[in-house]
């Protein structure tokens, strides 16, 4: 039996025989195709229950929060498996364009109470990095990608992403902070690409370190502010000298070992000159907020790891624009076919 309503009045029932697709259902649920795509959407948005009431309050359709997961996480994983992570969203690379790739990870909270770590994927052109006067820049389009679990599945569905553009290593750029797993991935992978050690993780590390050197603290910002404005310069070996003169310390060397080690990523002076003229790793840190936080790490969420990555591919192919393909699921029932 199905209610038809109009502005919030019952008018009465339609009944409907068993031999109708309706009777029947769809993936598994007595929910229409139609429904099934708002429930998905709305879910992969925001908490359930949120999502009911939403549901509710537009289509004066009352669902449960139970029926919205169930739904959402059941396209999420069909997504997951008709979804090549190789499947390219971005038009080609010019040539006279360098293609940047930024990964980080960052942490979720499952359900046995441990944190785990989100890998996030984000590559764009810098023809589509837009700098308007006096505004904070903005890139227009880009794709991305999303893994919970193991970096060495991560990287190979990037590298599978990365070859599928046919871009040479001459034209790759990649900006990172510190992490060995993605400078080592960086340096076994694409030796000839451009690698950079994102500037503000750079001078992050170096502002830990005057907290613990300098008392004063007007002294200590201006000191600092001088050090990276040499490490724009691309004068890494002189801040590496100012260091040792203040202190021969344990943060001191921290500080020292972390420039050397990172020592051929930090030409800052280089890569200002070449394609966007990017240099920190802010497209990726919006990523991990975008496609991450704002909807998994809502408070007290914990998330399966079957779950996590289920939503992380609703998320994934939301934020790549291909929500076409939720709706291509909703006309076929792969239920029925798996």
């Amino acid at each position: 039996m199905i209610s038809v309503k109009k502005n919030l009045t019952t008018l009465g029932q339609v009944t409907i025989s068993n031999e109708h697709p309706y009777s029947k259902g769809h993936q598994g649920y007595q929910i229409s195709g139609l429904m099934q795509e708002l429930m998905v959407y709305a879910g992969h948005l925001d908490c359930y229950q949120k999502c009911n009431d939403i549901i509710n309050k537009f289509l004066s359709v009352k669902v449960s929060a139970s029926q919205v997961y169930r739904v959402t996480d059941t396209y999420g994983e069909q997504i997951g498996k008709t979804t090549k992570p190789d499947e390219r969203t971005l038009t080609p690379v010019k040539r006279d364009e360098m293609m940047y790739v930024e990964a980080d990870g960052g942490m979720i909270l499952t359900r046995n109470d441990d944190w785990k770590e989100v890998k996030v994927g984000r590559i764009f052109k810098s023809g589509d990095c837009i700098r308007a006067s006096g505004k904070p820049g903005c890139i227009s389009h880009s794709q991305y990608m999303a893994h919970l679990g193991d970096s060495k599945i991560f990287t190979g569905q990037m590298d599978g992403l990365i070859e599928s553009y046919g871009v040479s290593n001459h034209h790759l750029v990649f900006i990172s902070d510190g992490a060995s797993w993605i400078k080592n991935w960086i340096e076994d992978a694409y030796p000839y690409a451009v690698s950079i050690l994102d500037y503000y993780h750079a001078i992050e590390h170096l502002y830990g370190f005057t907290e613990h050197h300098f008392k004063d603290k007007p002294e200590a910002i201006g000191w600092a502010k001088e050090q990276g404005d040499l490490l724009l310069k691309s004068k890494v070996d002189i801040v590496i000298q100012n260091i040792e003169k203040l202190s021969d310390g344990k943060e001191a060397r921290k500080l020292i070992d972390y420039y050397k080690g990172n020592r051929q990523r930090m030409n800052y002076k280089k890569y200002k000159q070449i394609g966007a003229g990017i240099i920190g790793s802010g497209a990726i840190e919006s990523a991990h907020r975008t496609v991450v936080q704002k909807r998994m790490k809502l408070s007290g969420q914990r998330w399966s790891k079957k779950g996590a990555q289920n939503m992380l591919n609703l998320r994934v192919v939301s934020m790549n624009g291909r929500w076409d393909k939720i709706i291509a699921l909703t006309k076929i029932d792969f239920k029925q076919a798996a």
